[in-house]
């Protein structure tokens, strides 16, 4: 499996094809970026294009750098080399709460980054902790809590007595607080039931589609996220292996073959 995996690499895109699968007006642009976590390099010259209101989804097998990404785009490993966009305004050095507050960059952690014992609507309110008119955190708290009515009926309980597909949505919710224009999503999927996993990604999707959210997810189930996404990555050993449509890559017979169980 694991030689599969490393030959696909022949096949790799060159940034000018990545380029194609964004649409006109790239806004978050990664241009040979080296990085990793300590002096471990784990990304190697790894491009990446996608647009305003455009979604990603990277994937591949443990320990091909896909969260790497999403932790090099806010700020969390070291860059060696390269840089990172927003509408060609290098961002590369900025850091999480610059990144956050200054361009509008959000990220969704893995499941269970909620505080059990505070409240929904604490919960919600802990989102906006860097912004300097804290009533602009409660007037962003009250909006969500009208959208989404699962967590306006338990806004004074504990975060603790959320089912697993509530508390991911509390996760998504408080990222909202500060109204990015990136989202960075972790594994949204994550330790859920299949009802809560479809809900969780018609909320992505209404977000991108109705609120314009620019989307970078990592997803462990494959299948789900390119199903999902505009558009993959399929990373392999710190590179782009394959990229395409999410529909092309559902369809392609390496990507079904490694990754899809086909």
């Amino acid at each position: 499996m694991a030689t599969d995996q490393y030959s696909v690499l022949g096949k790799a895109p060159g940034s000018d094809e990545l380029k194609k699968l964004s649409q006109d007006d790239v806004f978050l642009t990664i241009k040979k970026l080296s990085a990793g976590y300590g002096k471990m390099e784990i990304l190697h010259d790894f491009d990446l294009f996608v647009s305003r209101a455009q979604s990603l989804c990277l994937i591949g097998p443990n320990g091909a750098g896909k969260s790497t990404i999403l932790h090099s785009i806010y700020g969390f490993t070291n860059i060696f080399s390269g840089q990172i966009e927003i509408e060609g305004k290098e961002i590369t050095k900025m850091t999480p709460a610059q990144k956050l507050k200054s361009v509008g960059i959000a990220y969704i952690l893995q499941d269970n980054s909620v505080f059990p014992d505070m409240t929904v609507e604490e919960n919600l309110l802990m989102g906006g902790y860097i912004k300097d008119q804290t009533e602009e955190s409660y007037q962003e708290a009250e909006k969500i809590l009208e959208k989404y009515e699962s967590l306006r009926n338990r806004r004074s309980q504990p975060a603790k007595v959320l089912s697993g597909g509530e508390r991911r949505l509390l996760e998504i919710s408080r990222a909202l607080v500060m109204k990015p224009s990136v989202l960075l999503v972790d594994e949204p999927s994550i330790g859920l039931e299949p009802k809560y996993i479809d809900m969780v990604f018609e909320i992505l999707g209404d977000l991108q589609n109705n609120e314009k959210k620019t989307i970078i997810l990592v997803e462990q189930n494959a299948k789900k996220g390119l199903e999902f996404a505009d558009i993959g990555y399929v990373l392999v050993s710190g590179q782009t292996a394959i990229a395409g449509k999410g529909n092309d890559l559902l369809n392609n017979p390496d990507v079904g073959r490694l990754f899809l169980g086909g």
